[in-house]
This record gives structure tokens, C-alpha cells and sequence, in this order.
């Protein structure tokens, strides 16, 4: 199950009622606004901002210029994307960065919704970016949180600071002290959770914001508690005034509703979503690419953005000679296994893709065959890999035995490998999408 899945598949059969017709009556439009209600009910986004979206896009949708226009099914969907890209866009999007180093960040949220883990991921993503960034461990409270911190922050290759169970706010002192005589940039505390909001919780963050000013003050929540995610925001926000928002989990089979009601409620934006369980799964939150994936359109962008990362642009280069002399390779199939393993998620990097998402959506591609795959062209020979024609019935027992499968999984492969070569004739032909990733 990918991002939203569940509401994706809801809209998107509202949207081909929609654009089956040729003309829309407002009572077909009335119909439509009252289906995607439902769903977005569902998907466990709040009431209030249902009821306020679908009032903004139904004034808009039964408006002469939509329903005497010649697509009107068309016009109702950019409506509900435009609407719903303004319910989580914000002019504070991006992190903020201080004018005199170190730009000091405070996360901060209830125990279990995964803070400490985000600490660590975002100071990846920003060592990524060119920054330096240090870890503070300011949870004396729970067991095990400075050694956790302490391990993430290995994980993410970035600097730690820590002074045990003393007074969190004097750590916090401290290690910004000692950020700018180590040149450091970037300061990440790692406030204490607590299972339930308290006022001792409330009080000790209060003073820590006091003290040390943090340009930032970013609240982790998680998007599989839904509507309590949403409530506990509202609740830091009124008591300590956060800047943003961590939302975790935005990956797992969840209603999505979080990501879709949060900056309605408090006024704050999502800056980033964690979308795994790896060191890297953290990800900017892009309103306009949240929207377009949740409205069944893929995610052109992001995809461009994993494939940028995983893929230099001399093996690009690589591959797209081959494809345009038409001599695409086991060699190359294998290297672009291993580029699509570092993407990700095979079955998100599809759903990414605009049309194929929608039409894979039950269709769930195993890691395992892939590795099947791989021990197949591993164990041809590199005369058979450039030129599998030369792959007969004798050629194939070996193959099959030497890579532990069978004479029917190598036939498979090689007919895969066959259509492969084909889908990507097609694809590199056409315009847009995959001409941006073949020009990568």
C-alpha cells in the first residue's frame, strides 16, 4: 500500500465518473463534492476542514465557466487540486535558516511518535544539503533516549553532544557554546517526550525556548494516530508556538488525514514527512507533490529528485546511449536494478509515475523476485548478458541451476527483459515525463 492509497483510489473513481461525461449538470457536481466528502472523512482528515474545503471547491465548480466549459470533468479536478494544495501550503514551507550561525532547532512531541529517530534523520538530510549539523541529547527522563540519540547520530554521520541527566536547558547552553567553537552550523535539540501532554512537559520546553531563543521549534507527530496527531498539535502550538511540523509514518497504509488537516487547525505547516524506516527516509513536504499523489496524478518531481540522487549522470549518460542505439543490455538491466534499489521502494517509485500508479495499484512488484532476477544475470556469462539471443535450451539449465531457480523463472526473465527493452522504446519516445528522467 502506497501514500494514501486508499483516499487516492476513492477520488480517482470519482474523478472518471467525472470526466466520462461530456457535460456536467451542478447536481452531477453536488453528487461528486458529496462523494469526495466521504472520503476524505475516511482518510480521517478533520471535520471542520472538510466541510470548509468542500464548500471552497463546490462555489468554484458549479460556476458557468466550469460547467459550459468543454472539459468540465477536468476543470472540476484542478479546482479540488488547487484547493487542496492551498490547505497545506504556507509561506513557511522551507526550515529557516539563522543569520548567525548556529541556527538552532528544538523538536519536540509526545514519546512513541519517533523524535528522537527524526532528530537523527533530519540532520542527515541537512548534511546532505552542506550543512554541519549537532545532535543535543535533552531527554533525562526516558531510558536508553541519550544512547538512542547517540546511535542515530552515528547512523547519520553527524556530531553528538551530551552532559548525562543534568538541567536540559544548561545542556542546551552548553552544546551551543560549544557548537560555535566547533564550528558546527546547525543545532538539533532532542527535547524529552512524554506520553501524554503535561504542564512539567510544557513548562521545561518553555524555559528551554526562553533561554536559547531556537530559531525553529518543530513538533514530531504521527500520522498513524490520526486526529489525535492533529490534537496534540493544536495543544504545543497553543502553549509553546511551534514553527512546523515532523509528520511520521506518512509511508505506512495510513488515512492521510493528518497531512490534509494540520496547517487548516493550527495555522503551522508540515516541513518534512518520514516516509521509512532508513537513516534517509526524510523527506521536504511539497504541498503541490502531496496533492498531485493523492489525487491519483503521480509524482513527477520526487521521482526525478530519487533518481538524480541514485543515479550519476555519467551512468545516465550510459544507459541512454544503449537505449538510443538499441543496445540495452543484461549489463544494464542490472545496473539498473541496483539504481532503482537506492530509489527506494520499487512499489512507491510506481506509484510515483503518472497513469501506472493507478493502473498497478493491485499489483504488488516482490523485492524478492528481483533478487531472483539478479542471481539470474549473474550467473549468465558476459557473452550471453550482451547478447541474450545467444541463450538456448542448454544454456538455460546451467543458468537456472548456477543462480538456485528454474528453466521457467529464466524464460520469464528473458521475456521480461524483451518487453522491458520494448516499454522503454516506447517511453523514450515519447515527450515530458520520461524524456526528464532519460535526460537526467
Amino acid at each position: 500500500m502506497g501514500l494514501f492509497s486508499n483516499l487516492s483510489e476513492k477520488l480517482s473513481h470519482v474523478f472518471s465518473k467525472l470526466t466520462a461525461r461530456g457535460k456536467l449538470t451542478e447536481l452531477e457536481v453536488k453528487d461528486a463534492m458529496r462523494e469526495i466528502k466521504m472520503a476524505l472523512l475516511e482518510a480521517d482528515v478533520n471535520y471542520l476542514v472538510v466541510k470548509d474545503f468542500i464548500k471552497k471547491v463546490s462555489e468554484k465548480a458549479v460556476g458557468d465557466v466550469v460547467l459550459k466549459s468543454l472539459t468540465p470533468g477536468q476543470q472540476v479536478i484542478k479546482i479540488v487540486n488547487e484547493e487542496m494544495i492551498a490547505l497545506m501550503q504556507s509561506n513557511e514551507q522551507k526550515l529557516k535558516v539563522s543569520p548567525a550561525p548556529p541556527t538552532i532547532i528544538m523538536m519536540c512531541g509526545l514519546q512513541g511518535a519517533g523524535k528522537t529517530t527524526h532528530v537523527g534523520k533530519l540532520g542527515h538530510l541537512l548534511k546532505k544539503n552542506g550543512k554541519k549539523p549537532l545532535a543535543v541529547a535533552c531527554d533525562i527522563y526516558r531510558p536508553a533516549a541519550i544512547e538512542q540519540l547517540k546511535v542515530v547520530c552515528n547512523q547519520a554521520n553527524i556530531g553528538f553532544f551530551e552532559k548525562g541527566t543534568q538541567n536540559p536547558v544548561k545542556t542546551a547552553k552548553q552544546a551551543i557554546e560549544f557548537a560555535k567553537s566547533q564550528g558546527y552550523d546547525t543545532v538539533i535539540l532532542d527535547t524529552a517526550g512524554r506520553l501524554h501532554i503535561d504542564e512539567q512537559l510544557m513548562n521545561e520546553l518553555k524555559q528551554i525556548k526562553k533561554e536559547v531563543a531556537p530559531i525553529e521549534i518543530l513538533l514530531t507527530i504521527d500520522a498513524m494516530t490520526g486526529q489525535d496527531a492533529v490534537t496534540v498539535a493544536e495543544h504545543f502550538n497553543n502553549d509553546l508556538g511551534i514553527t512546523g511540523v515532523v509528520v511520521t509514518k506518512l509511508d505506512g497504509d495510513t488515512r492521510g488525514g493528518v497531512a490534509l488537516s494540520v496547517k487548516a487547525i493550527t495555522g503551522k505547516p508540515i516541513k518534512f514527512c518520514g516516509v521509512g524506516e532508513k537513516i534517509g527516509d526524510l523527506e521536504p513536504f511539497y504541498p503541490d507533490r502531496i496533492a498531485s499523489r493523492i489525487l491519483g496524478m503521480g509524482d513527477v518531481l520526487t521521482l526525478i529528485d530519487k533518481a538524480q540522487e541514485a543515479v550519476s549522470e555519467e551512468e545516465a549518460k550510459k544507459i541512454e546511449k544503449a537505449f538510443r542505439e538499441n543496445n540495452f543490455t543484461f549489463e544494464d538491466y542490472l545496473a539498473q536494478m541496483e539504481n532503482l534499489k537506492k530509489m527506494g521502494n520499487i512499489n512507491d517509485i510506481i506509484a510515483m509515475i503518472p497513469g501506472l500508479g493507478a493502473q498497478m495499484k493491485n499489483v504488488q512488484i516482490d523485492e524478492k523476485q528481483l533478487l531472483h532476477n539478479k542471481a539470474i544475470v549473474q550467473s549468465m556469462t558476459i557473452k550471453e548478458r550482451r547478447n541474450p539471443d545467444l541463450i538456448k535450451a542448454s544454456q538455460k539449465r546451467r543458468i537456472a541451476k548456477g543462480s538456485g531457480t528454474t528453466i521457467q523463472d529464466v524464460n520469464i526473465l528473458l521475456k521480461q527483459f524483451e518487453q522491458s527493452k520494448e516499454m522503454l522504446k516506447q517511453m523514450k519516445s515519447k515527450k515530458g515525463l520520461m524524456g526528464k528522467l532519460f535526460g537526467l
